[in-house]
């Protein structure tokens, strides 16, 4: 194939001005993609669009090619819906296969007026999109001496061929095309290797977590064991609330990988919110009390009820009110839980305690999935549940400082979930 950089400029002399008009627009708009279109799907289609538009032709293919299984595939496809998904499932080829195939081998340009009467060409992609295929300029798409791919534009709009002209437009296009491809595969393979690492972060984390508390439920429960068999009383009473603090550590983690893993719509119903939140304290007052922590609510400058999705919103104050018994100091511990109506009509949720409040460095990225400020204590679930149930309410999820220096944890949902 030849480029931009070695190619004899003669065949210029032969290009209307509607023509160089078009080139230059087309590799403005190149230039744009490569800068601004980071999305290999997005990128691609619009690569498509865009040599349609430089040769003047019906349709256009794009394969990619697979230097593993030395295949050229379908990645995107332009047509309808079903024809798509018909020619990325069916059509790979190897190179030396059809057109396209020697193109890419040869890494040479291919003009052909008479698709059907070369023998050549392959009519798979015309069976599996339901196009008639007449005639085909094919491009292979090289960056760096690496072949990317092979761009197809197919039938000259107004039923001529191909010229020389559409063959040189469609090679200098196509040299920027193929860079553009190339980073942006590049960043796609950048991402799937932080997510990969991300995931293999965060299952190490969970595992740890689920270790540590199997190992307090193994431990009590053979304690259990002992006193039963022992018949002594005191050693039971000592061991059955760890054994019962950790399934419900355990039940907490099975409903926070739940809650998480799929979106819901919030089952809307009127809640009485200080009976709520009263729910919630007993929920803890194993905990509240071994730390003589002292809670606070403060339901009363709003109606009685509101219209949430009260498993929800349950699970939302549980997750902050752990966060809260955990931070309270003991002893002189404090939690203060209330409800009000802001000035622009929302319900506002708040809970303060009294701890050391959260770091700056965490505010960022306390309610971000798997990332917790506990070490192995904490599966960094909880808070990343919080905000997904405030967002599916259409609310809104935040950490402050709070007055008494603490962390305050604020939820905010819409006026029209405020039920007069």
């Amino acid at each position: 194939m030849t480029t931009p950089d070695n190619q004899d400029a003669a065949w210029l002399e032969d290009v209307t001005p509607d023509e160089m008009r078009r080139m230059v627009d087309a590799l403005y708009r190149t230039h744009h993609l490569i800068s601004h279109i980071n999305d290999l799907d997005t990128l691609l289609g619009r690569i498509m669009e865009e040599s349609k538009q430089v040769a003047h032709a019906e349709a256009c293919s794009l394969m990619l090619y697979d230097p593993e299984s030395e295949e050229l595939f379908f990645r995107v496809a332009l047509g309808e819906s079903g024809d798509q998904e018909a020619l990325k499932q069916a059509i790979r080829l190897k190179l030396s296969e059809g057109i396209a195939g020697v193109a890419a081998a040869n890494r040479e340009s291919i003009n052909v007026q008479d698709a059907p009467a070369d023998q050549r060409w392959s009519n798979a992609a015309d069976q599996a999109s339901h196009f008639e295929t007449r005639s085909i300029l094919a491009v292979p798409l090289i960056d760096k001496d690496v072949l990317v791919g092979v761009v197809e534009v197919l039938n000259k709009i107004g039923g001529g061929p191909f010229t020389n002209t559409d063959l040189h437009l469609m090679e200098m296009f196509a040299s920027l095309a193929a860079t553009a491809i190339a980073n942006a595969r590049l960043i796609e393979e950048n991402l799937k290797r932080e997510r990969l690492a991300a995931v293999g972060q965060a299952v190490a984390g969970l595992s740890h977590y689920t270790k540590n508390i199997i190992t307090g439920m193994t431990g009590s429960a053979d304690l259990i064991d002992a006193g039963l068999n022992q018949a002594n009383t005191e050693l039971l009473k000592r061991s059955w609330p760890v054994f019962k603090r950790s399934t419900k550590r355990i039940s907490n983690f099975v409903e926070d990988m739940l809650a998480f893993s799929k979106p819901r719509e919030p089952n809307l119903e009127t809640c009485d919110l200080a009976a709520l939140f009263e729910e919630v304290r007993e929920t803890f007052l194993g905990l509240l009390v071994r730390k003589q922590v002292q809670v606070e609510i403060d339901t009363g400058q709003i109606a009685p009820r509101v219209y949430v999705d009260r498993d929800g919103i349950f699970r939302c104050l549980l997750n902050i009110f752990m966060n809260a018994a955990e931070a309270a100091p003991s002893e002189n511990g404090r939690i203060w839980a209330s409800a009000r109506i802001v000035d622009n009509g929302e319900l506002e949720l708040d809970v303060e305690d009294n701890g050391p409040g959260v770091p700056e460095e965490d505010i960022e990225r306390i309610f971000e999935p798997f990332y917790s400020s506990k070490g192995s204590r904490g599966t960094g679930l909880g808070l990343a549940v919080t905000r997904k149930i405030v967002a599916e309410h259409s609310g809104h999820v935040e950490v402050l400082r709070g007055a008494r220096g603490g962390a305050l944890f604020r939820i905010l949902l819409p006026q029209d979930q405020i039920l007069e």
